[in-house]
């Protein structure tokens, strides 16, 4: 039996082979990887696909979400989506998505990805293989029609801040933005903005602070579709929570009766897309109030908009 001064006089060779092991494996694994990657001819492919089959309204999944490279050659005027958690998205503005995969890159997670995105998707036709590309066409059977979207009609939105008295103070359009009176960010306009890695298209309305809210108004809001709102607070904002933040508060309410319609609290430290939703009964078109409050301004800067949904997937009944 070998004693124990001997045993140590080994662990340092010991150590040793195992670190070599190592880098050989890390060595082997640099030298596998280039083959896995996509080349510039399979991208061609993949774009010669997507022009001659593409419809308005499409879009296009990247997976992984992080195989952002595919983006400098998507044609563009596809939508292209991949961020973390884009494989769960719904990507309801769409009726058909074109899922771009390269499913031998490493820790691609293949089973979770199919988990996260078939559930009310077919596939339409064989997918094509372009080298370590692989592009498949889905019917989207969570697509909802969009027949109202407030960031697409905010130029013809009455914009102004509001007392909890109900006087107002008007925010004038100046062709491109309504820019409210006070600090620099009270103003009203469609920006890309990202809400917990989602970058989203959404209307940029930063509470005023205090009781007083920031509100636009629309017009020719149809009946019979689902009124839904969804946004939050934008960047690393959301996940604060020191003492002195408040609590964000935006919501809709219908203009002639001010009945409230949908309203979310976010709360300091609450991250991601916030989603409320109701059906609208028949009838006629209605006037709603957009708006959000918070008592402390303080890193609030919320993002949100709204959406009247014509029929698609079931939806909860929230009332009238």
């Amino acid at each position: 039996m070998r004693s124990p001064r001997t045993l140590l006089r080994a662990l340092p060779l010991v150590e040793l082979g195992g670190l070599v092991l190592v880098a050989l494996a890390c060595l082997v694994f640099q030298l596998r990887l280039p083959g896995r990657f996509p080349s510039d001819a399979d991208y061609r492919t993949v774009v010669e696909r997507l022009r001659a089959e593409a419809r308005p309204g499409d879009a296009v999944l990247l997976f992984p979400w992080w195989t952002e490279k595919a983006r400098l050659h998507i044609p563009p005027e596809l939508p292209v989506y991949g961020y973390l958690g884009s494989d769960q998205d719904d990507l309801s503005a769409h009726p058909r998505v074109w899922v771009l995969g390269q499913p031998e890159l490493p820790r691609a997670d293949e089973v979770g990805f199919r988990a996260a995105f078939l559930p009310k998707r077919t596939a339409v036709g064989a997918p094509l293989r372009a080298g370590n590309l692989e592009l498949t066409l889905y019917e989207n059977g969570r697509f909802r029609p969009r027949r109202f979207v407030a960031s697409e009609a905010y130029a013809k939105a009455r914009v102004y801040l509001e007392s909890p008295e109900g006087t107002r103070n008007d925010c004038p359009f100046d062709g491109r933005v309504h820019r409210c009176p006070g600090p620099p960010y009270l103003y009203v306009a469609p920006e890309w903005r990202e809400i917990h890695f989602q970058p989203r298209r959404c209307l940029w309305m930063h509470p005023p602070g205090g009781k007083q809210r920031l509100v636009a108004e629309f017009d020719g809001v149809p009946a019979g579709t689902e009124l839904r709102l969804e946004g939050g607070i934008i960047f690393e904002h959301a996940w604060s929570h020191a003492p002195h933040l408040s609590t964000a508060r935006f919501g809709v309410e219908d203009a002639a009766s001010h009945a409230p319609l949908l309203e979310i609290a976010q709360p300091p430290g609450l991250e991601g897309v916030l989603k409320a939703s109701r059906v609208l009964p028949p009838g006629e078109a209605r006037t709603v109030k957009v708006w959000v409050q918070a008592d402390n301004a303080d890193s609030r800067q919320v993002c949100l908009d709204v959406f009247a949904l014509g029929d698609g997937a079931v939806v909860s009944r929230e009332g009238t």
